[in-house]
């Protein structure tokens, strides 16, 4: 097993195993990512450390990645996650991507091995399992997403698979909507998918509303939609989780609309990428746990 920053000599084989893995993103201090992650690892025995690169707090943009992801090799790190803004960014610096990471175009984990960066993207499972537990019944003929960049794209994807029957894209960036859209109907069949600039139109008639922008984070706060367009009858799934109870989920259930929060999306995602930088099986359900109490602790 991969113990990247145990000692060189002859005591470290008296260690348990030791792994350094972090987070690249924008405005991530209040990521529950550390925690979770460091807290399973020592319920299975290891020497597990979870860092925080933070662009805000660092001062740049998606073109630190290089040098950040640079860095963590120098360094000895087994792998980092990935998140807003640079899911997709993050492509054209791997060597191998994941047929599933490929497929959606997003990234939200690398695994550094061998000198190897690998990519992969637990964002679709990690949705596709809290929505399932979440929202069990919920009826998916017609789903409006919010939201077609790295998360975005991961979660459509979950959406399709979970048996949506159309779904529509609205992003600040239309053509970005376009592509994505294009991308589901060429994978999942003509049709699935279409890409709408009229977010009242697309609201008409809708079954649910996946919520894949930042909008909601203390960094992004308000509604990512005019309130009245929210319903009675219609389920909302979110992707923030932090705060877990968004305003948006807040209107929503003010109105009446059944709710999924993005505690499960974080909690699952965080359990395949566990899974990828250790090679160890997590606990699923000690991980929801554990992230039930922080966050319990947290209001």
């Amino acid at each position: 097993m991969n113990a990247p920053f145990s000692r060189p000599d002859s005591a470290a084989e008296a260690l348990p195993p030791a792994f350094l893995v972090g987070l690249i993103g924008s405005g991530i201090q209040a990521s529950r990512s550390p925690a979770l992650h460091e807290a399973e690892g020592a319920a299975q025995g290891f020497r597990y450390l979870y860092r925080l690169f933070d662009l805000d707090v660092l001062g740049g943009g998606v073109e630190s990645l290089p040098r950040l992801l640079e860095l963590a090799e120098a360094l000895g790190f087994a792998g980092l996650n990935i998140t807003h803004p640079c899911k997709q960014a993050v492509l054209p610096l791997l060597h191998e991507v994941s047929a599933d990471a490929r497929a959606l175009g997003a990234v939200n984990t690398v695994v550094l091995r061998g000198g190897r960066r690998i990519g992969h993207n637990t964002d679709h499972s990690g949705f596709a399992e809290g929505f399932r537990r979440g929202l069990p019944d919920a009826a998916m003929g017609e789903v409006v997403q919010l939201g077609a960049g790295g998360a975005g794209a991961a979660v459509a994807h979950a959406a399709l698979t979970l048996g949506t029957g159309r779904l529509t894209l609205l992003d600040r960036d239309a053509d970005r909507a376009e592509a994505l859209a294009a991308q589901l109907n060429a994978h999942f069949g003509a049709g699935r998918a279409r890409a709408a600039t009229d977010i009242a139109a697309a609201m008409r008639g809708a079954d649910g509303l996946i919520h894949a922008t930042p909008t909601g984070m203390a960094k992004y706060p308000g509604l990512p939609l005019p309130e009245e367009l929210l319903h009675p009858g219609l389920w909302v799934a979110e992707v923030v989780y932090v705060p877990l109870e968004t305003a948006l989920l807040r209107a929503a259930r003010a109105r009446g609309c059944r709710v999924v929060d993005g505690g499960g999306m974080a909690v699952f995602q965080a359990v395949g990428a566990f899974r990828l930088f250790t090679g160890a099986e997590p606990d699923a359900e000690r991980m929801l746990r554990h992230f039930q109490r922080m966050m319990a602790a947290a209001t």
